[in-house]
């Protein structure tokens, strides 16, 4: 079986776990619609450019039609939804933290949800905005599941790059009403900026590439494999060059949830009693 997708899947486990650390460095000085707003409009422009580059302006135009309100539609599930909410929750809770609640995906959703109570616990550290926070990263995790979902069934039949493009535009059509009305009244730092760029940049804009050329060849049931990394690259980030302690509930919490990820995903199976056979009559 070719395993081609495969440094894909590590590529966008990388580069996505260090999104969680860039947003919590940006969101200390950007709301979090601003943030996603100018995540959104940096990784627009390069995608589109890019495209149009690659394409040809008629070809491009001509691809982004075909695709309709749908590309756009991909775009507000697999990005201003769960963008933003990633972003609000992580106000409240750590970058580690954020990345292992979006493993309660749809598959194993009641030993998923066990492990996000886990995370919060009955007192978490960020009180019951904590447990908020905690919830909208869940949250965002579902938009997550039914964009890819989506997006595959879209891809099938246009260009990966024509949808990533579109998914993007239509992201930041949505956002930008709501990150005008949150824009930060002093000019943020160069870290918080930085970390924007970045985001925008490695986060969005390469990792969207790479996402629907995964979709277009190896479908969702493959993309999906990288939930299971994510949390560990995430908390060796947040670890690592965030400070960001490390604790048995941390661990315990992605144990439960990536139990649930692997349980609804398939790729482990209860075993199953076979059903004894039946005894000949005498």
């Amino acid at each position: 079986m070719s395993r081609t997708y495969v440094p894909y899947i590590g590529a966008l486990a990388l580069l996505w776990g260090a999104s969680y650390m860039f947003i919590k460095v940006a969101v200390r000085e950007y709301e979090p619609a601003a943030m996603i707003m100018f995540r959104l409009l940096i990784a627009s422009v390069l995608l589109l450019a890019v495209f149009l580059a690659q394409r040809g302006i008629g070809t491009a135009i001509s691809d982004l039609r075909e695709l309709g309100w749908q590309g756009f539609g991909v775009g507000v599930a697999n990005g201003a939804i769960p963008f933003t909410l990633i972003a609000w929750g992580e106000k409240h809770i750590d970058s580690g933290v954020a990345a292992i609640a979006t493993g309660a995906r749809l598959g194993g959703i009641l030993l998923g949800l066990v492990g996000v109570g886990v995370l919060a616990g009955l007192h978490p550290g960020g009180g019951w905005w904590g447990v908020a926070g905690t919830l909208a990263v869940v949250v965002a995790s579902f938009s997550y599941a039914i964009g890819g979902l989506w997006g595959q069934r879209v891809v099938s039949d246009t260009n990966g790059f024509a949808l990533a493009t579109a998914a993007m535009l239509g992201a930041t059509v949505v956002l930008i009403p709501f990150g005008l009305a949150t824009l930060p009244d002093h000019v943020p730092g160069w870290k918080a900026t930085g970390s924007v760029i970045a985001l925008a940049v490695l986060g969005t804009a390469v990792a969207q590439i790479l996402l629907f050329r995964v979709l277009q060849s190896d479908g969702a049931t493959r993309l999906s494999l990288v939930t299971y990394l994510l949390p560990a690259t995430a908390l060796i980030y947040g670890v690592t060059l965030l400070g960001e302690p490390l604790t048995l509930q941390e661990l315990a919490g992605m144990a439960l949830i990536l139990g649930g990820v692997a349980l609804g995903s398939g790729a482990v199976r209860l075993p199953r009693r076979e059903p004894a056979p039946a005894t000949p009559a005498p």
